[in-house]
């Protein structure tokens, strides 16, 4: 790894989707995907089954400088605990972006009001897990108060690898009709409908892609990135941000990356658009200096 940061001139690698976890709900998680083979058709083997201590040794080992402790709620009542959860993890780790969640329930808007007041940084909604409408009327509180502070949200909106009752591009599309000044990062680039996804992204400045499995060997096989789209995907520039899934990848880290440097070379989106990817552009969307 370090000599592929080297060769861009880069000290580390931001990286905006990355998940911790209480234990106990992240026994359930990785229970999940142990169990994903009949959902996606595929295995899906965790790749970093560690305890909390060795994996967060594991990311800092890879080069990563930031991350985030992305968490999710599945029903009501869960949101505004894993929110406190959230920022006692992040207390003490100066490299964690302190990040927060929410459902659709009475009083979401308030307590989104308060994570932030009290240093979340992110926010991360699942449509698919959560099984949600984003268009509730349940969600506009928070849509208004993440509008309002233009809070970056991470939200898993696309249909892959599983779709669910509320996924894909048309809830996306009616939610920003609604909250055109939300900061939205699209999970997974949207995949598989990616061109929808790029749409969105030309339409409205505060929408971002992250690369989050995409590219890779695994979900290339099932679900490629149009070559067609490459020239857009260029064009967004410092609005794709890179994105891992640590822990929950099946394969190696190495790949993720590597995947994005398989663009960069092979592909021909440069070196600027490669050091943009892996840590600049999420720098600039946070405030952070430049690697």
């Amino acid at each position: 790894m370090r000599a592929r940061l080297d060769a861009l001139g880069l000290d580390g690698i931001f990286d905006v989707h990355t998940h911790f976890l209480p234990e106990r709900m992240l026994d359930k998680v990785w229970a999940y995907f142990d169990s994903a083979g009949p959902l996606t058709g595929r295995a899906w083997p965790i790749a970093y089954r560690h305890s909390e201590e060795e994996r967060l040794r594991v990311l800092r080992a890879l080069g990563v400088r930031h991350f985030t402790a992305l968490t999710y709620p599945h029903k009501p009542g869960m949101a505004a605990w894993l929110n406190q959860w959230g920022a006692e993890f992040a207390a003490d780790k100066p490299d964690c972006l302190q990040s927060a969640t929410f459902y659709p329930e009475p009083g979401a808007g308030d307590y989104v009001r308060e994570a932030i007041e009290a240093g979340a940084r992110i926010f991360k909604a699942h449509v698919q897990v959560g099984d949600y409408d984003p268009n509730s009327p349940l969600l506009d509180p928070v849509w208004e108060v993440l509008s309002e502070s233009r809070t970056p949200l991470v939200i898993h909106s696309g249909h892959g690898p599983a779709p669910g009752r509320f996924t894909g591009p048309a809830g996306m599309e009616t939610l920003l009709g609604r909250y055109p000044d939300l900061v939205l990062i699209v999970a997974h680039m949207g995949l598989p409908d990616y061109a929808r996804f790029l749409d969105l992204a030309e339409k409205y400045d505060g929408v971002h892609l992250d690369t989050t499995m995409a590219f890779t060997a695994f979900t290339e096989a099932a679900t490629p990135f149009p070559v067609s789209e490459l020239p857009r995907l260029e064009a967004l520039g410092e609005r794709v941000l890179f994105g891992s899934d640590f822990p929950n990848i099946p394969y190696p880290y190495l790949e993720a990356v590597d995947a994005i440097l398989g663009l960069s070379i092979g592909l021909g989106l440069g070196d600027d658009w490669a050091r943009g990817v892996l840590y600049g552009n999420a720098a600039r969307l946070f405030g952070m200096s430049s690697a």
